[in-house]
């Protein structure tokens, strides 16, 4: 019999890969909240350059009261959001469940192993995937789709490939879904720092897509600056990250469809922006280890105000 899966948050990202774990034929639950009468009458669309196709029955609930317990939980929750975690989290798992945060940033597993206790594997998943969601229900997947997958350790101890990690990871190959099964958690969550502070922080300071970005001089160089700052502090806690990391990153970007970044889209409709886990987290790592990151700082800086200025209207 195949695992169960719960997913929290089914958005750009929860929204397209529990879409496609169902579609591969997976028992598949989705807390939708908002969304839920929508997706109850019209289904679970999804727009991808690998093929559109549309869920027209998921088991969608508004309350993880009325979800059952599940062998594998999705965290696809904005980080913002983490608040929330020790209300949605305890009714969903039960003794052997396994955890998988699908968010950005850095310093999300402690908060999640210690809400589900020592009987509840914790895994990261690192997703890079271009994907928004365009309205209730509606997910459209613009590039990529990649998950680097790794196990959580106390104080991000190497845990090597887990069990959990090859099961899962047979689920997600059956729906198509290529994953990167990784031995160290924190040097892939630092790894994904790389892309993710530069072009979510300069997407939303410079309003401007990636591709925007990159085709200018000036809007390649502070990327640049910022992941060789980010590679610095790594480098601080013995993680390497070579140069050509940063490249082929680069070189990524540039291949990649025009993409505005999540952040980009939080910004522009004046919802909280994920800076505590992305930005605020990784500073803070950089102060510690006595690191000097001024790009990181500046624009860990220019964000709080931009946010500041229309949260504070609300």
């Amino acid at each position: 019999m195949g695992r169960s899966y719960a997913v929290l948050g089914t958005g750009a990202i929860g929204g397209f890969y529990g879409a496609r774990l169902q579609q591969a034929g997976l028992e598949m639950h989705f807390l939708l909240r908002r969304d839920y009468e929508y997706v109850q009458r019209n289904g679970l669309a999804i727009s991808s350059i690998q093929g559109d196709f549309t869920l027209p029955k998921v088991k969608g609930y508004n309350s993880v009261k009325d979800m059952p317990r599940c062998d594998v939980v999705l965290i696809a929750l904005k980080s913002t959001h983490n608040h929330l975690l020790a209300q949605l989290l305890p009714p969903l798992v039960k003794d052997g469940s396994v955890v998988l945060t699908l968010q950005n940033g850095l310093g999300i597993e402690p908060k999640i192993a210690a809400l589900v206790g020592q009987s509840v594997e914790v895994l990261g998943g690192l997703c890079f995937i271009c994907s928004n969601k365009n309205g209730p229900g509606q997910i459209r997947h613009i590039d990529y789709g990649q998950i680097q997958l790794a196990a959580y350790g106390l104080n991000y101890q190497p845990q090597g490939i887990t069990t959990a990690m090859r099961q899962i990871a047979t689920d997600f190959e059956r729906a198509n879904i290529p994953i990167k099964l990784e031995e160290n958690l924190l040097l892939a969550r630092w790894q994904k720092l790389v892309w993710n502070i530069p072009f979510n922080g300069l997407s939303v300071v410079l309003d401007a897509t990636t591709d925007a970005i990159m085709a200018d001089r000036h809007g390649q160089k502070m990327a640049e600056k910022l992941m060789r700052e980010v590679v610095a502090i790594a480098a601080r806690y013995g993680l390497n990250i070579p140069e050509s990391f940063i490249q082929n990153r680069l070189e990524d970007t540039v291949k990649m469809k025009p993409y505005r970044t999540s952040m980009k889209i939080d910004y522009d409709f004046q919802r909280p922006l994920e800076i505590e886990a992305i930005f605020e987290n990784p500073l803070r790592a950089a102060q510690k280890a006595g690191v000097p990151v001024p790009q990181l700082t500046m624009l860990y800086q220019q964000l709080k105000f931009l946010e500041a200025r229309y949260l504070s209207r609300e």
